[in-house]
């Protein structure tokens, strides 16, 4: 959905160009099922993609992959690679490359060294992250955060944003922060841990259990009576909701209504703290044609004091910016010409306080790849 941010368009502030990059980073997509491997320069893959089992259960025969895996791509990348940069489920200690006790790949528990021992094998700088800081950081180079900056150009605007705050709605909800072209990691690599926020409409429970693929096919199923595990896939719930598939419609709409509901909530918390644009991306995020109204209708919900009176819940108004009448009003602000007092000066003023949610412009994937790329190339300093 969308479209990338054309080549021409600015780049800002601490945000790097990509495209005069020349060297090569190899990634990975580590996945509870398949490790996949691949290689870019300039922001684009350089090899093919080379796929092997996680063997998560099996610490020994999932090191040895891993090392397979950078090994075969290497061995097809045109030039010597400069560092190996990838997206690795936590919790860990990323910035020294320690995997901790993961849920999806059993065989890491206690700690395993993982970024030392392919700094070992290959002699290279090795950097790992969370997979949902890599996203954000992705879009914030080369997808939605440029892509807005770039509208707002074109429209006459001289408002820019220099921070991102995305989530991705999948199997879990995962978050990250950029800042003026920097991720925010935090002091234990735990930063934008969205997840563990409070869920809105049970507040017993985190966020995640209300902005996930099971909250979705949860919902339905306690709509509809329909057992848990006969509930079909978000995928073929979006196709119910739209009328395109047999199935309690009305169930399938309420189902990624709360879902955005859930998100929103948590999304206004994360937003209160970092003023400035939300992208969303994720296994869930094709449907956001239903959830997202939702999500920033929450967004521009109310608060009601102990008097009764009511004021908002962020102190910006938001916009989804999939609407292209929000977005319209988005881009041209409200700007006026206000006098400077005791002087025969004027300024420009524009006092529409806005921040705007949009889907990912990459891809989540291609957003967390472009992400690694880039995170490796800051920390290793200028060609």
């Amino acid at each position: 959905m969308g479209c990338a941010v054309s080549p021409d368009q600015p780049f800002i502030s601490n945000f790097m160009d990509l495209a005069t990059e020349s060297r090569i980073v190899m990634t990975l997509d580590a996945g509870g099922t398949n490790l996949r491997f691949a290689a870019m320069r300039g922001g684009k893959p350089v090899t093919e993609t080379v796929s092997l089992p996680s063997n998560g259960d099996d610490l020994t025969k999932c090191l040895a992959n891993i090392v397979e895996g950078f090994t075969r791509v290497k061995a097809l990348c045109p030039e010597p690679p400069s560092a190996i940069s990838f997206a690795f489920p936590g919790p860990a200690d990323y910035p020294n490359g320690i995997i901790g006790d993961l849920g999806n790949l059993p065989g890491f528990r206690g700690g395993v060294a993982l970024g030392p021992m392919l700094e070992d094998q290959f002699d290279i700088p090795v950097f790992i992250n969370n997979d949902g800081d890599l996203f954000v950081y992705g879009e914030a180079i080369s997808g939605l955060l440029p892509h807005v900056n770039g509208l707002l150009e074109k429209a006459g605007s001289s408002k820019r944003y220099k921070n991102l705050f995305g989530v991705t709605l999948g199997t879990g909800f995962g978050g990250g922060i950029v800042r003026d072209g920097n991720l925010f990691v935090g002091d234990n690599s735990m930063a934008g841990e969205v997840w563990l926020l409070r869920n809105k409409l049970h507040p017993t429970m985190n966020a995640e259990e209300g902005a996930c693929i099971r909250a979705v096919r949860r919902v339905y199923s306690e709509l509809t009576g329909i057992p848990f595990d006969e509930v079909p896939e978000p995928k073929e719930l979006f196709e119910i909701a739209n009328g395109k598939h047999s199935g309690n419609l009305t169930a399938a709409q309420e189902a990624f209504r709360r879902l955005g509901e859930s998100a929103g909530d948590a999304l206004g918390s994360a937003l209160t703290l970092i003023d400035g644009l939300a992208v969303i991306g994720g296994g869930v995020s094709g449907a956001w044609p239903i959830f997202l109204p939702a999500l920033v209708d929450e967004l521009n919900s109310t608060y009601t004091g102990p008097d009764g009176k009511q004021f908002r819940r962020l102190a910006s108004t938001a916009f989804n910016l999939e609407d292209p009448d929000q977005l319209e009003i988005f881009l041209k602000g409200d700007n006026r010409t206000i006098k400077v007092p005791g002087s025969g000066r004027s300024l420009d003023y524009d006092p529409l306080q806005r921040v705007g949610v949009g889907m990912s412009r990459l891809g989540t994937s291609e957003a967390v790849a472009i992400g690694a790329y880039a995170f490796a190339l800051q920390k290793l300093g200028p060609q």
